[in-house]
């Protein structure tokens, strides 16, 4: 993966998917957490790559061609595909600007690809002068089709099937487009969803880490009170004892000493306990923050999943529409 003394260019998290090779139509998790993605350059091969490590494992590794594009496909996820490993990456951010910066990043990355490889081509024909050499024309009839020629009476028919079969062809790739634009919803509908699923475990998580901290410093705070009344009844009665006349000296200055010390217990104890407060206080208020912050993430991805609902559903439309004129086609 290159020297680790190499700085990467640029650096987010995000959770990592890939499309499943078998369908092409569903995302895997290559993460089970968000990972830190950077894109790094390769001064050994002059090339700009996608890296991202989870553990001891690659989890992306792809080297940025002039001709990938990075697409955006809803507010928190993008992804681009990579011919060489012959797969679709896909990432899921936590904010909608963290998406557009690793966009616009990689828009300029795959710039400076094109104008790097351009240098390279340059510097590889001036060293080798006879590519220069311009290929040899061919003529004319050589690039030309040959000509359909008809002749009888059954040419009429020939041309209305022939219409017919090109109108049919077009019908097809309509098909097929709705159906990839089908999929592709149907993709991100599923990474939405997965990224809502993590939003709610972890929120799961840090409410009942809350919860378990609060009961553990209601207990410690019980406890304190109760060591703080103690010292209190102590003081009390060691102060009862100073203000009685048969005490002596010696007694009176051990009675202080003692007197003292628990006060300054009782103040330690009295500094811990409003420590151990304001602790629970702030951790209280960071488990309210994350709440939010989740609810907020929840009603973003159910618009957004509601959204992709009513585009599949204009879909599912239209796709019936062309069944239907291709049914009518076929009869003709």
């Amino acid at each position: 993966l290159g020297p680790p003394s190499l700085q990467p260019i640029f650096s987010a998290r995000a959770h990592v998917f890939q499309i499943d090779p078998a369908t092409k139509r569903n995302w895997l998790p290559a993460s089970k957490h968000a990972v830190t993605v950077s894109f790094f350059y390769d001064a050994s091969r002059s090339v700009y790559r996608i890296i991202s490590v989870g553990g001891t494992k690659a989890i992306i590794n792809s080297t940025i061609t002039p001709n990938m594009t990075f697409t955006k496909t809803s507010q928190k996820f993008g992804q681009w595909a990579d011919s060489r490993a012959n797969t679709v990456y896909g990432l899921g951010f936590s904010t909608e600007q963290q998406l557009q910066q690793f966009a616009e990043q990689f828009k300029e990355v795959k710039e400076a690809a094109r104008l790097a490889r351009e240098k390279s081509q340059e510097r590889y024909e001036l060293a080798n002068p006879a590519l220069n050499i311009a290929a040899p024309e061919l003529s004319e009839d050589r690039h030309s089709p040959p000509l359909l020629t008809v002749n009888g009476p059954g040419e009429e028919k020939l041309f209305r099937s022939k219409s017919a079969e090109v109108e049919l062809t077009a019908e097809k790739e309509r098909v097929k487009k709705m159906l990839s634009e089908g999929s592709m919803c149907e993709i991100n509908l599923e990474a939405e969803l997965f990224t809502l699923q993590d939003s709610n475990a972890k929120l799961v998580a840090a409410l009942q880490e809350a919860n378990s901290s609060v009961e553990q410093w209601k207990k410690q705070l019980a406890e304190y009170q109760e060591e703080t009344d103690r010292l209190r009844d102590q003081v009390a009665e060691l102060e009862s004892q100073l203000g009685h006349p048969a005490a002596g000296q010696t007694g009176r200055e051990e009675l202080n000493q003692s007197l003292e010390e628990l006060e300054a217990q009782l103040r330690d104890k009295d500094q811990a306990r409003t420590q151990r407060n304001t602790e629970l206080e702030d951790q209280v208020q960071s488990a309210e923050k994350t709440l939010a912050s989740s609810r907020e993430d929840q009603k973003e991805a159910e618009v957004e999943v509601r959204r992709i609902i009513e585009v599949l559903d204009v879909k599912i439309c239209d796709l019936n529409d062309l069944r239907q004129s291709l049914a009518k086609l076929i009869d003709k």
